[in-house]
């Protein structure tokens, strides 16, 4: 009776045990918070008086670093956060296998390592992380259906996979990656409507999923900017509804929402901020000011993403100013720093190349035009463009941008007759060249007719998009145009 007892004991003992590996408890839910407002120091102080064996403090570590690499990018740290990966894998695997936690957290461990792998350049390591994280969520969900926290990641990655443009599918189909945008959609739903911990993150998820792959409705970035301005202390938060709203052309918007961010001293500096403020100015057109915030980005920033970047927007800086000289200098620099990783960093590098070598000198007006429209400042990048006509411009290829622009503008002023014109004209000037301005013509005009319900006109004009055969956005076009295709059912 006493043996029995003393098993039964050890049993319950090892049980417990067991359900402690993983205990999302409310000092661990703490910790997550912080560190998603990117109070790094906060939220590890919170893990490190946590004296639990707790699986779950070794994934908000992890959390913790992935933060600090995508904001400081210190390549210091980078090999000394690759082996601490490692760690927290064979750590994790030694865990309750019972637990739906126990593969959930591999793959999220393994979600931040492709994140830091991609942003430092290393593609295809970092694609086989998140195969990896794949794996371990679809095995996860095949046992734990009912697992919220799963879907979360696996919702991403289905959306992720189920966007993969139709010539690279069957890469997705060889390493066995089934993608579903609709399932991935739901899936967060589930996770935004019932899961309390990770509601809001999976609500970030799914606005900037529709931010980057799929397509906001005014209403949907409506309720994205509400709930960015919900969360004035999540530094995060901010950044993502910033950098989304200036790509929607909301650049006043998102300089207010930065103006009236509630940050503290627990916060982690985050540099990148400035430079998208600077950007919104250049936009507006006050340059001296873009400068100086320019300026001091690079003073505090200790990052190699942006930096070509960041040159070749001092150059327009000082060369919209009229001040050739200064802006060259910058110019200059271009050839020198960071790296060649991120899309703006290349077409920096390409800029400075051709401008340069006196390979393409663009027009000042339809740069400051561009820079308006960009921000949402149509009423000033039309007004710019007003006073000019195709007889100022010499080269045939500014004729066809003029027309391109004046489009762009007409068309978000839900002016389509004049924005039709534009474009016609620009499609025109652009037969037989390798310019860009007649395939987006194209495209926008389908955009035009399919809002018009014409789907005839629109099949036409995203069939000539795809029709042009070498220009500086092809791919970039032609997956735009599939996919309007594939929506209207062509």
């Amino acid at each position: 009776m006493q043996k029995k007892l003393c098993i039964l004991f050890l049993t319950i003992i090892s049980l417990s045990s067991k359900a402690a590996d993983f205990d999302m408890n409310p000092t661990m839910q703490r910790a997550y918070l912080e560190i998603i407002k990117t109070n790094l120091g906060v939220g590890r102080t919170i893990l490190e008086n946590d004296k639990t064996n707790n699986g779950v403090k070794v994934y908000l570590k992890s959390y913790a670093d992935l933060i600090q690499l995508l904001i400081n990018e210190e390549k210091s740290f980078y090999e000394q956060f690759i082996d601490n990966q490692v760690s927290r894998l064979e750590y994790l695997e030694k865990l309750d296998k019972k637990s739906p936690y126990n593969r959930f957290l591999q793959a999220e461990i393994r979600i931040h390592t492709a994140f830091v792998k991609l942003k430092f350049g290393h593609e295809v390591k970092g694609s086989w992380e998140i195969i990896k994280a794949y794996k371990l969520l679809e095995a996860n969900a095949k046992e734990f259906p009912d697992f919220l926290p799963n879907q979360k990641s696996l919702g991403l990655l289905h959306i992720l996979i189920g966007s993969t443009p139709e010539n690279y599918q069957w890469v997705a189909n060889l390493l066995g990656l089934k993608g579903n945008i609709k399932q991935g959609l739901a899936e967060l739903q589930n996770v935004i409507q019932k899961d309390p911990i990770y509601s809001d993150e999976a609500q970030l998820i799914d606005y900037l999923i529709y931010a980057f792959i799929l397509k906001f409705t005014p209403k949907k970035l409506a309720d994205f900017q509400a709930f960015i301005q919900q969360h004035p202390d999540n530094q995060l938060f901010i950044f993502f509804g910033i950098t989304t709203l200036m790509k929607e052309g909301r650049s006043e918007v998102a300089l207010s929402i930065m103006d009236n961010r509630k940050l503290d001293k627990n916060h982690l500096p985050f540099p990148f901020l400035e430079y998208l403020k600077a950007e919104i100015y250049l936009q507006k057109g006050q340059y001296q000011i873009a400068a100086k915030l320019f300026q001091n980005f690079l003073t505090k920033y200790k990052g190699f993403n942006f930096l070509k970047d960041t040159y070749y927007k001092l150059f327009l800086c000082y060369w919209l100013n009229n001040e050739e000289v200064k802006g060259v200098y910058f110019l200059e620099k271009v050839k020198s720093v960071g790296s060649t990783i991120v899309e703006s960093d290349k077409a920096a590098a390409k800029f400075s190349e051709n401008y340069l070598n006196k390979k393409s000198i663009p027009q000042k007006v339809l740069m400051k035009a561009r820079l308006a429209f960009d921000g949402g400042y149509y009423d000033k990048a039309l007004e710019i463009l007003n006073s000019y006509s195709e007889t100022n411009f010499d080269q045939a290829s500014d004729r066809a941008e003029l027309n391109y622009r004046k489009g762009r503008i007409f068309q978000k002023m839900n002016n389509f007759p004049q924005a039709i014109t534009s474009f016609e004209r620009a499609i025109l000037l652009s037969e037989n060249q390798n310019w860009s301005f007649g395939a987006s013509s194209a495209l926008q005009m389908g955009y035009i007719f399919q809002s018009k319900k014409e789907k005839a006109k629109a099949k036409s004009y995203f069939e000539k998009s795809i029709s042009y055969k070498k220009h500086e956005y092809k791919n970039s076009v032609d997956n735009k145009a599939k996919a309007a295709l594939n929506e209207m059912g062509f």
